[in-house]
């Protein structure tokens, strides 16, 4: 499989790196990171009662989203979407397990429609107003490769512009001992296909057996800044998007297969 793809737009936000041209900067070397964690974004896009009930979820997805599509220069309504989480809302989890098992009557209507592994998405489609398809995947540790293969799928065979958003936050509760994640992390592409007449940065996807291509490895001072949460895999994407020069690395996809990608 060669899927190839061109980047319109990038966007990144962690508490300690709240925005691509911070991430960037940091990556990069160029500056040191924040002392101090940045407050959850605000996902403007929403009416101020949606705001409000809005998870964190929800928050870092929308605030990475609207970014790329800013950047990319396209109207979020008309764009497809592919939302990946590993986990989803792990402290919504947490606590319709623990009411459920105490005091099931007392469950929370709008938490319980939080819950959904497509919570996100349905937001995102709400505040846009958008009746663009868009697709919710999970792939435990696999999920930011996973989600970057089935966007360029889409846009290779669709021959339009798709959003890809991944994100995931702090686990709560006793689902925190056997899926660990801190913090928040979100990022998100916009991805087009290649035209020959713009000069644009591009993927080239690949899929090899893991012997042939093992995971890259976060290497730069945003590494431990993102480390403990379940997205961090993401991290050496995005530093080799932070570069100006070709490189590859390789993402997992499987226990069998990972992603061989060069960025141009």
């Amino acid at each position: 499989m060669t899927l190839r793809v061109a980047i319109e737009g990038v966007s990144f936000w962690a508490s300690r790196l709240p925005g691509w041209e911070i991430a960037r900067a940091v990556i990069r070397g160029d500056q040191a990171p924040p002392e101090a964690p940045s407050p959850r974004p605000s996902p403007t896009l929403l009416a101020p009662t949606e705001r409000r009930r809005a998870p964190d979820t929800v928050a870092v997805a929308l605030e990475v989203a609207v970014r790329a599509c800013e950047a990319a220069g396209r109207k979020p309504s008309e764009l497809p979407s592919v939302f990946a989480s590993t986990h989803g809302d792990l402290a919504i989890s947490d606590y319709m397990c623990s009411t459920l098992a105490t005091t099931p009557t007392l469950i929370s209507p709008v938490k319980f429609h939080n819950s959904v592994h497509n919570a996100a998405a349905g937001y995102w489609s709400i505040g846009t107003g958008s009746l663009a398809p868009y697709t919710a995947i999970s792939a435990y540790e696999s999920t930011f490769g996973e989600g970057l293969v089935e966007a360029a799928t889409q846009v290779v065979c669709e021959q339009r512009p798709v959003l890809y958003v991944a994100f995931d936050i702090e686990a709560k509760g006793a689902l925190s001992s056997m899926a660990p994640s801190r913090g928040l992390l979100g990022a998100a592409l916009v991805l087009a296909p290649v035209s020959s007449s713009q000069q644009q940065r591009s993927l080239i996807l690949t899929t090899e057996p893991v012997d042939q291509c093992q995971p890259t490895l976060a290497r730069s001072a945003a590494a431990p800044l993102v480390a403990d949460n379940a997205l961090a895999p993401c991290l050496p994407f995005f530093e080799v998007l932070a570069s100006s020069s070709p490189r590859t690395l390789c993402l997992a996809l499987s226990r069998q297969l990972a992603l061989n990608v060069q960025v141009n």
